[in-house]
């Protein structure tokens, strides 16, 4: 039995009807953890949306550039995300297409490969871009762990941060390999490391995961291959520890955040990253989402070299883009690092409420019951 312990991120318990749904039909969901796994990466329509997967070589101005393209193809943009790490970067988008009034995937394979070739020549040759017929589509953030994976964004040039600690040690009155992961606690680390386990073929036997005091986060997994054996070389060792580094911090952004919250319209995330990119910002992550008209954008930003954004660069870009729509959700450079709202909505939301326990690789959800 897998039990877990939760509360929401203001640490109160989950009482909400739909959300209690959502996860039970989520986790019973016989793919959930299984999804079709891709080796290239492209275009796959859908009914909806046509969903884009770009991976490549982060540089400044890069989703200023794809937006550009897209908005020139009439493509609109759905929802995105893009995660950037050790100078790589990886990003989902979903279009529909704008030249129909009801929307909807883009059909004309003619088009599909004229967005394909040109979404290809702008990332230089440093990736294979196509179009699938058809594919079983998978959770954005779970497909943008197997694409820096399969990336090897953990191999690459980096220094891992301080805060992150993981050590591979073997057990071998079990037969286990023991890895214990302590980080800063944040939203979704647990499915974070989880998922990079899975990627690595590794099944969790045992486990026990807690948040500490100060902000911290400690996980203990009992792990074997699929094999069935335990880690059996210090190369593999270094690379599982190399791996789940990468794990924690693909989705941390210490960097400015800012929220563009408006109506949607034809070339809006273009204007913005555009704006951005004028202002010498680089995009550190990136959440986009469009729905019933409205624009929600969350952008994580920091200048080419990594540093904090300066007051005055954040007050040009709040007068080009509006008082109004601009929302500044963290400041580091801020005294107060933001309104009291903003922080515990943000970076004092702890991922783990208890301390829990499971017995069962990870693979093996059922049915589960909400108290």
């Amino acid at each position: 039995m897998d039990v877990f312990n939760v509360t929401d991120r203001d640490g109160n318990k989950v009482l909400d009807t739909p959300t209690i749904s959502y996860i039970q039909t989520t986790l019973e969901a016989e793919d959930c953890y299984y999804p079709e796994a891709r080796n290239t990466v492209g275009i796959v329509p859908s009914e909806e949306y046509t969903s884009i997967e770009l991976t490549g070589t982060d540089r400044p101005g890069l989703l200023s550039e794809v937006c550009a393209v897209l908005a020139g193809m009439q493509c609109a943009v759905r929802s995105a995300e893009l995660w950037t790490h050790n100078t790589r970067v990886a990003a989902v988008v979903q279009v529909t297409d704008a030249a129909k009034a009801a929307g909807g995937a883009i059909e004309d394979e003619a088009r599909i490969a004229d967005i394909s070739r040109r979404l290809d020549n702008l990332l230089r040759g440093q990736n294979v871009v196509r179009a699938a017929a058809a594919a079983s589509l998978t959770h954005k953030e779970r497909r943008l762990h197997q694409m820096m994976f399969e990336d090897r964004d953990y191999g690459a040039a980096g220094r891992p941060d301080p805060r992150t600690e993981v050590s591979v040690t073997h057990c071998a009155e079990r037969g286990y390999t023991v890895v214990v992961v302590r980080c800063r606690d944040r939203p979704k680390l647990l499915f974070d490391t989880v998922c990079t386990i899975t990627d690595m073929q590794y099944v969790v036997h045992h486990g026990t995961v807690s948040s500490e005091a100060g902000g911290g986060a400690y996980q203990e997994y009992y792990i074997r291959h699929v094999d069935g054996h335990p880690v059996s070389s210090e190369a593999e060792r270094r690379r599982v520890v190399q791996c789940l580094e990468a794990a924690v911090e693909r989705r941390t952004a210490d960097g400015l955040e800012l929220e563009v919250r408006t109506d949607d319209r034809a070339g809006l995330l273009s204007d913005v990253t555009r704006i951005f990119r004028e202002n010498g910002l680089t995009i550190r992550r990136a959440e986009i989402s469009s729905e019933d008209g409205e624009a929600v954008d969350t952008f994580y930003l920091s200048d080419p070299q990594g540093h904090p954004v300066e007051a005055k660069t954040i007050e040009a870009i709040r007068a080009q883009i509006g008082e109004a729509t601009l929302r500044v959700k963290n400041n580091p450079l801020a005294d107060d690092g933001g309104s009291s709202s903003d922080v515990a909505a943000g970076s004092t939301a702890f991922l783990f409420g208890n301390l829990f326990k499971f017995y069962r690789p990870f693979q093996n959800f059922g049915l589960i019951k909400l108290y």
